[in-house]
Formats: structure tokens, sequence, C-alpha cells
């Protein structure tokens, strides 16, 4: 068994434990498998562990690789430029990251040009800090909003990084992005914001304890980076 073939084992028994504990069923989370930095054979091994999802952190990256690989449903997670949305709605099925009005319509629009329907979530900063990727939490109805505005784009939930302060800071990113999508069904009932895109290597288990859907692993499964 490859070292990726083992971590993902170990990864996917954490998860099940976690949910386990949380009285969930382990099913309810999807593993996004980061692949940043990391080369086309690794990314085909974790794919043939069974990984079915895997998260990119650069467009120009994505670039490189998916011409290379067969498979896997791709998801952007780093900072996107509107003057990438193009390359992103035609390398990516899913575009974690949205945080503005303007970069949903670019989006929109790129979508709309590409005859394409893309899924989409809205990066949130839980943690305050002001230089942090995401919408402020009072911006979610505007934006939330503007997504809607389009039949291109699908929004599925939301995503956070959390603060890397100790874990009780941890924790509270993550009940906050909880809040904000409770929020946010409480004044639109018809939006099914399921996704809750929260919790990486070293704090899944405690996301996936606060309500999370989606984690966003690379360490744990690819090893540490040389």
């Amino acid at each position: 068994m490859s070292d990726i073939q083992d971590n993902w084992t170990r990864v996917c028994d954490r998860v099940e434990e976690a949910a386990q504990r949380a009285g969930r069923q382990p099913d309810e989370i999807t593993i996004v498998a980061v692949c940043k930095t990391r080369p086309a054979e690794d990314i085909e091994a974790a794919l043939a562990a069974g990984v079915t999802d895997l998260g990119e952190n650069r467009v120009q990256e994505a670039t490189q690789k998916r011409p290379a690989i067969q498979g896997g449903r791709w998801h952007l997670i780093g900072q996107l430029q509107r003057n990438k949305a193009g390359k992103a709605v035609e390398l990516f099925d899913c575009v974690q990251s949205v945080d503005s009005p303007r970069l949903a319509k670019a989006l929109a629009q790129r979508a709309e040009g590409s005859d394409r329907t893309m899924d989409v979530l809205i990066q949130v900063n839980t943690s305050g800090v002001e230089h942090q990727a995401g919408a402020a939490p009072d911006e979610l109805p505007e934006l939330a909003d503007q997504i809607l505005l389009s039949p291109w784009l699908r929004l599925g939930g939301l995503m956070t990084i959390a603060s890397q302060a100790d874990e009780t800071e941890v924790k509270r990113c993550f009940q906050s992005l909880r809040s904000c999508r409770d929020a946010l069904v409480a004044q639109r009932r018809d939006l099914d914001l399921s996704t809750l895109s929260m919790g990486m290597s070293g704090d899944f288990e405690l996301a996936i304890e606060q309500g999370s859907t989606m984690v966003r692993i690379g360490t744990a499964i690819f090893g540490t980076r040389s």
C-alpha cells in the first residue's frame, strides 16, 4: 500500500470517528484532497486510492495540471482575481472563494459565455482579521443576492478558513460560519446552503463536530511538502 493510500484510509477513518462523536453520518461529509504543489503522479495516486474531490489554490497551477489528470471534481479554494474568472470557469467544477459581488458578476458572465453552470460557495471571513480573505458576515445578503441574479451560478453554501489561534478561537470561527448560514437561510427560505466547507488537516475533526459538511485536507493525505 502506498503512503497516499495509507494516509487516505486513515483520514477516512478519522472523519468517520469524528462524525460518530457528533452523532452524524460520515457520508454527510465530503473530503476535498488539497493538491497544491503536488505532482500529477501524487494526484493520480490519490484518485486511485478513492479521492473524488480535489482542491487547488491557484488557477495557474491548475492550468498546468488539469489537462494531464483524468477524473476528480476540482475545487478552487484560493483567492480568485476577476481577470482569471474565465480560466476558473474552464478549469474548475466549483469555486469556493467567492468573496465579492464584483467577482460573482465576473464568474456569471464567464459561465454564461462558456454555456455552463458553476457551483460556487461564498468565502466568509469569520476571524475578523482585516487582511483575511472572505466577505464580512454583514456583507453576505448582498453577495448572495448577486449570485442568485445569475442562472449560471449555483450557490451551495459557505466556506471559511479558521483563525490559526488556539482551539477556542478555531471553534468560534466554525460556529460563526454555521450561524452565518442559518441567518441567510432564515432570510431566504428558498436557499439550499447545505455545504459548510470548513476544516483542514489540523482542525477537521473539530470542524466536523461543529457541523462541517466539507473538509479540505492536504498534508494528512499527501504528506509534508518537500
